[in-house]
């Protein structure tokens, strides 16, 4: 059993609300620098910047999970993650046949760019990410479990964009495999105003939109080995690998 360091929720500079230093390159440098055992890249509604990030984590030793943060058709964010190229395809698939194609406004939202190893701009997305796909939190859910992925509710104590805000409760009958919970509110207060199994698991990220913020918040994982079926098996408390405590702010 070994311990890990994870920051399971950082946007590159694709997603139209990140700082134009948020480049795959810029994220991976940061979070080597920290120190930081595992990574996830969760740009609004997109996955295009998975591969190259995980090729340059790779190269500095950190493992890096494909991911996106999903807005569902309740306007609720949940963190999907995935392991293989195909799963991350099959997410990119399902993400843009469902998401609403409004046109995005750079001078407004913000640009969406993809960029290669060198900063160079290889595409932007014309339609707005940060957008609701036509999809429930339960249809994204199975969606997510019927790829073998991770889903997680996405900083579920937030007074906008999160579980609570948007339904007023979590509901018994959703399928995830943890909550996220940002770093201003402690796991018991949340526990106090929504009645939940005790059995639920809790994960801290940080949400990086820009540079500073990477690693700011994590989630120490003691995993059985350094693997997508570990992580899973953490968050789930099976097979050996276990959440240890939060690291807060």
């Amino acid at each position: 059993m070994k311990a890990y360091r994870a920051d399971l929720h950082i946007h590159t500079v694709l997603s139209p609300c990140a700082d134009l230093e948020m480049s795959p390159v810029n994220i991976v440098k940061r979070a080597a620098e920290l120190g930081l055992d595992i990574i996830a890249i969760t740009d609004h509604n997109s996955t295009l910047h998975g591969p190259l990030t995980r090729r340059l984590a790779e190269d500095k030793g950190i493992f890096c999970l494909f991911g996106a943060e999903v807005n569902t058709r309740e306007e609720i964010h949940c963190l999907c993650l995935v392991d293989t190229d195909q799963q991350r395809q099959l997410l990119q698939s399902f993400i843009e046949k469902n998401i609403q194609r409004i046109p995005n406004k750079p001078d407004v939202f913000g640009y969406q760019v993809e960029v290669n190893e060198a900063e160079e701009i290889i595409q932007e997305v014309d339609y707005l990410l940060h957008a609701a796909l036509n999809k429930s939190i339960d249809e994204v859910s199975e969606f997510i479990f019927s790829i073998g992925g991770i889903f997680v509710p996405a900083h579920v104590d937030r007074p906008k964009y999160s579980i609570t805000s948007q339904l007023g409760f979590v509901p018994p009958n959703l399928k995830y495999h943890a909550l996220e919970i940002s770093k201003n509110t402690k796991v018991a207060d949340f526990l106090k105003s929504n009645p939940i199994s005790s059995e639920i698991r809790f994960i801290r990220n940080s949400d990086a939109h820009y540079l500073n913020q990477i690693g700011l918040v994590a989630t120490e994982f003691s995993l059985v080995d350094l693997s997508f079926a570990s992580i899973a098996d953490a968050l789930k408390g099976q097979n050996g690998s276990c959440i240890s405590p939060l690291i807060e702010a």
